[in-house]
This record gives structure tokens, sequence and C-alpha cells, in this order.
């Protein structure tokens, strides 16, 4: 459903400078990529840079955690605390995704830095207001110009809820325009309290 057409602004650059002020924030993600198992994780990012994410599927009960301190990720196989604890490198491709996305590049900050860098190279159109499962958000699209890609995504679209300008849907795709990934971002918080945010080691 799209509403009236959204003033022409920035909701990137917005978006950023909401992602620049939060302390952390949980959210469920739920990934689709042709060809590949569909994702589910409850995603956990607290300032400088700690991620948390604990599988619902694949891998149900695996629990990652990274820490930039240590430039290393922790791999619980069976949930959190169990035995056994696999230290990896954040590009070891046993914890890449399909995609070949990194632990540490996976917060909606390293999004938004791509997602720019594929506008100063492109065109940004604001498509209007949609609505998005219970979210009210603007629709927004973010297109390379031909041959330019950043991380391997041509073109962008983006969801950003109005409420707090941070996006709740993104789906990418390839040079030839092929699709390359849809994630749903579902029950997003923003600076949880301390002891609600699940440990980061």
């Amino acid at each position: 459903m799209t509403d009236a057409p959204l003033p022409d602004r920035d909701f990137v650059a917005d978006a950023q400078a909401r992602f620049d002020a939060l302390a952390n924030y949980q959210v469920t993600l739920k990934s689709t990529s042709a060809g590949a198992e569909p994702v589910e994780v409850l995603y956990g990012y607290r300032k400088p840079g700690l991620v948390r994410m604990d599988f619902i599927r694949p891998h149900a009960g695996a629990t990652l955690i990274y820490s930039p301190a240590s430039g290393k990720v922790k791999l619980w196989p069976f949930g959190f605390g169990t035995f056994p604890m696999l230290m990896l490198s954040p590009d070891s491709r046993m914890i890449q995704g399909p995609q070949g996305h990194r632990i540490d590049r996976s917060d909606i900050g390293a999004l938004l830095a791509n997602v720019r860098a594929l506008q100063q190279h492109g065109d940004t159109q604001v498509v209007g207001a949609e609505t998005i499962g219970m979210h009210r958000t603007s629709h927004v699209i973010v297109t390379g110009k031909t041959g330019h890609v950043e991380a391997g995504v041509s073109r962008y679209e983006l969801w950003f809820d109005v409420s707090h300008g941070l996006p709740v849907k993104v789906a990418s795709e390839g040079a030839s325009r092929e699709p390359i990934e849809t994630v749903l971002m579902e029950d997003l918080r923003i600076d949880v309290p301390g002891s609600q945010l699940r440990p980061f080691g």
C-alpha cells in the first residue's frame, strides 16, 4: 500500500544520525535469499561494536559473540555458555552468512555506510509512505550508476520506520539486478536497559 508522496529528504542520512545517537539495540532479523535456507536470528548490538547473534534457524541454539576489543568471535554451537566454545576470526567461512556477510560488519551502521557510499555514485528515489507489518514507513530506493556496486550491491530498497527513523526492511540487488537478499527487522528495541540486554561475553 502506497500513500501520498513524502518530502524529498535524505532518509539515509537521518537514519545514520539516529544510529550514531543510540547506545545499543536488539532486533529479530529474518533473512531470505535465492538458493539459501531462510535465516532467523536474535541480534544484539552495543557500542563500540559488540555483536551477539542467537540463531533460531538454521543452527538453532548456536550463539556468536563478536568483540572489537579482541577482534575475535566466540562461537557456542549448542548454546551460550555450553561446551564447546570456539574462538574464530570474523572472516572465517564457518561463520559467514550465505551472502558472505561478516559479523563484524553486520550492524545497521555498516549497512547505512554501504547505502550512503552507493548514494554518492548513483540516484536516490523517495517512493512514498508504505505500511510494513505494523510499521508506517518511508520507502526509499538507492541505485548505483551502471557498473558501480558497494559490497556487491548495486541497488537497495529500504523502508524506514517513521517513528524511530531506522530501517525495518531492506532488499538488495546485484549488478545484473538479480535479487540478493531481503531482510526484515522485527521487534526492534533501541537503547535497551542493561538489565534487559543479553550479555556480550
